[in-house]
This record gives C-alpha cells, sequence and structure tokens, in this order.
C-alpha cells in the first residue's frame, strides 16, 4: 500500500491533505467532495498531564485538573464565567491521524461509528466536553474532567450542559 495514492480515486495525495480510514489513505477530494474548508482559531490549549496513549480509558480525564491557558486577548469575554459550576469544552483533536469506520464502543461494547460514540478518532477532530470549572486566575481556567491531551488547541468555551439542564 502507497501512502502517496488515494485508495478510492488512485490519484497522488499530499499526505497534509489526507486522511487513514480503515488503515488505508483517503485523499480530501474524496472524504469531502467539493466542500471549501474554513479558518477556524484557537482560543488557547490544554496543559494537563494526560497523553495521548492515556485517552484509552473513558474515565482518563475523570478527576484530573487540566489548565486552559487562554490568549491573552481573550480575557474580555470571561466576565462572569466564574459563576458557573459547569462549563463546555470544545477542542482540536490535534493528534488524530487516523480512524476506523467501525470499531467496539469502551462504554458498552456495542459495534458502532464515530457518530455513535464519543471516540476520539473523527474526522472532524472535533471534540467537546462538559466539564467542571474549578477556578479562573487571569486568562487560565482551571478545570477538572477534561479528556484533552496536553497541547490540545482549545476552540471555544461555552455554558455547560450540566448548568443548561437543571435550568426550568
Amino acid at each position: 500500500m502507497q501512502n502517496n495514492v488515494c485508495s478510492k480515486c488512485g490519484k497522488a495525495i499530499n499526505n497534509n491533505k489526507s486522511f487513514v480510514i480503515d488503515e488505508k489513505p483517503l485523499c480530501f477530494h474524496c472524504l469531502y467532495g467539493d466542500t471549501e474548508p474554513f479558518e477556524i482559531y484557537p482560543i488557547g490549549k490544554v496543559t494537563t498531564e494526560l497523553q495521548q496513549n492515556e485517552v484509552k480509558d473513558i474515565s482518563a480525564g475523570r478527576g484530573k485538573i487540566s489548565r486552559i491557558d487562554l490568549l491573552p486577548s481573550q480575557k474580555r469575554f470571561l466576565y462572569r464565567l466564574e459563576d458557573e459550576p459547569h462549563i463546555l469544552i470544545v477542542y482540536y483533536l490535534h493528534k488524530v491521524k487516523s480512524m476506523s469506520t467501525l470499531f467496539h464502543r469502551r462504554l458498552d461494547g456495542k459495534k458502532v461509528g464515530a457518530f455513535a460514540s464519543r471516540t476520539q478518532n473523527r474526522l472532524s477532530r472535533i471534540a467537546i466536553q462538559d466539564v467542571k470549572l474549578l477556578k479562573i486566575e487571569s486568562a487560565t481556567l482551571y478545570v477538572e474532567g477534561l479528556d484533552a491531551i496536553d497541547g490540545s488547541p482549545v476552540l471555544d468555551i461555552k455554558l455547560g450542559l450540566k448548568k443548561q439542564n437543571s435550568i426550568k
């Protein structure tokens, strides 16, 4: 198998414009068609002891404290965030390079695809997680329960789902 040829269309591919699915390289055109990409800028990054090889356990981040270091320009958007016990972190899975179409879900062993799971191995490489907000110091957030690995770019912060579900 050649890594520089798309397994579907047979055209030469740039490794920066391909993704490995079921151990076969696919070009972005075969994956996304004529859809145009768009830019998303990170607002910060995760600093944690959690490494890529540790996220196999479903509760890898549970009980662990992570730091979210926001860019200084983002500090103005933190007004009253400390009032919220839970926040939703949207982050980028920057180390994901390949995935399988089907796999056994960690939660219950059921055979499913990526959209029927919370796997980190996703084409979009976007993850969301509801976490407990512990404290804020300047533009740094301390949270508990984040499964993001060290260096993960943070894309957004939102009001936590646990908080919304308790509002009547």
